[in-house]
């Protein structure tokens, strides 16, 4: 995924109490490159470091890793520090090219090498324009401003972002399944990285229903994994773009499909985090919620377990132990925690007209349990 770009309240607090170090959004590592190759292009010496202000009103100072210029163009670049998130951009260099176009023509983005093209509506971005989000577009359309009052200059400007290897880094991002092709996304709300703060997931979660929205996709699947994923598009036949890759953040696809319906939702994962959902929990990370074995027992109860098939249960230690022993007494936990979990899916969307269903698989993506009957959809015997 690309980098997270969204900062809660009470920051410093936050990141003391953790200890992880907070780094810089691509979008604030491409302001600073451009405004360190206009001022170069209008005064002819870079700025190093280039210091920018971010929205916040912090004001970080940024190292050029590069310095270009030649003729009607300067080039800088800043190598981005995502500080301790596991990013895919960490460590990548950002390049912005900055020329100068006729008065009047304002500020002009490019995409340059390695920086993604829109090609599908449902983005905050029109197709055919290169992927620099709204903020960081703001963010630099402000600098150059500032830096062409400094020197007296009209401001007309075209600027070309690119991220070496970042036609290879997107492949590992959300992003040619949001239909954004050739590189990577300029992206970031704050300009700071917060470590682990998982914003990026959820934004990507969120365009991939805008994306399959504006596609007329009227059946969608969250999914947990890969595993999941194969399973949900093999049983409905769904497009790659009907797929979300919702990852733990159950929470975040069904509040966001509330607000955005689409007529039916299916959720798709393994057997031990839908029973997390199952049990009420939206964010199914094993560090933010663990399996509820006596919740499993009561389900099995449910579906017509006897007291020694829910004692063991109690008594195990793994989601996938209880349905082996339900499978083996030929009761069907994996159907009674898709009902569960889908009947807090449905309290979650809280009466949007969405029709959501569960499937639960194993972990070589069999179908173990659904919620609501289907043809050709078997569930495993066992």
């Amino acid at each position: 995924m690309s980098e997270p770009g969204r900062v809660e309240g009470g920051r410093s607090a936050q990141l003391k109490h953790t200890g992880l170090r907070p780094g810089w959004t691509t979008g604030a590592c491409a302001t600073a490159a451009a405004t360190a190759a206009y001022t170069a292009l209008l005064g002819g010496d870079f700025p190093d470091p280039v210091t920018i202000t971010l929205p916040g009103g912090r004001t970080p100072a940024f190292a050029l890793a590069v310095e270009e210029l030649a003729g009607g163009s300067a080039t800088a670049g800043v190598v981005k520090d995502a500080g301790d998130d596991p990013d895919v951009t960490h460590g990548a260099l950002v390049r912005a090219t900055v020329r100068l176009l006729p008065a009047g023509a304002g500020v002009v983005f490019r995409a340059g090498p390695g920086v993604g093209t829109v090609t599908r509506a449902g983005l905050p971005l029109a197709v055919g324009e290169p992927a620099i989000n709204p903020v960081p577009r703001r963010m630099m359309r402000e600098h150059i401003a500032a830096v062409a009052a400094r020197f007296g200059a009209a401001g007309d400007v075209e600027i070309t972002v690119g991220v070496d290897r970042g036609e290879e880094l997107a492949r590992s991002t959300w992003n040619p399944r949001l239909g954004i092709l050739g590189g990577l996304s300029i992206l970031g709300t704050t300009g700071i990285v917060v470590p682990y703060s998982c914003s990026a997931w959820i934004d990507s979660i969120r365009r991939g229903v805008d994306v399959a929205r504006a596609a007329g996709r009227t059946h969608l699947a969250g999914c947990t994994g890969a595993t999941s994923e194969r399973t949900a598009a093999a049983v409905y036949g769904l497009p790659q773009d009907a797929l979300l890759d919702m990852g733990d953040f159950a929470g975040a696809v069904l509040k966001y499909v509330r607000r955005h319906p689409v007529p039916r939702l299916t959720l798709c994962g393994g057997f031990a985090k839908l029973s997390k959902l199952a049990a009420g929990h939206l964010d199914l990370h094993s560090a933010r919620s663990q399996v509820d074995l006596a919740h499993l027992a009561g389900l099995a109860r449910a579906a017509g377990g006897d007291e020694e098939l829910a004692a063991g249960i109690t008594a195990g230690t793994t989601a996938l132990g209880a349905l082996q022993l339900a499978l083996a007494a030929g009761v069907p936990l994996g159907d009674q925690v898709a009902v569960a979990a889908r009947d807090q899916a449905r309290s979650v969307l809280r009466g949007s007209p969405v029709a959501v269903d569960v499937l639960c698989v194993d972990r070589a993506g069999a179908v173990v349990g659904r919620s609501d009957p289907e043809s050709g959809i078997p569930v495993r015997a066992g």
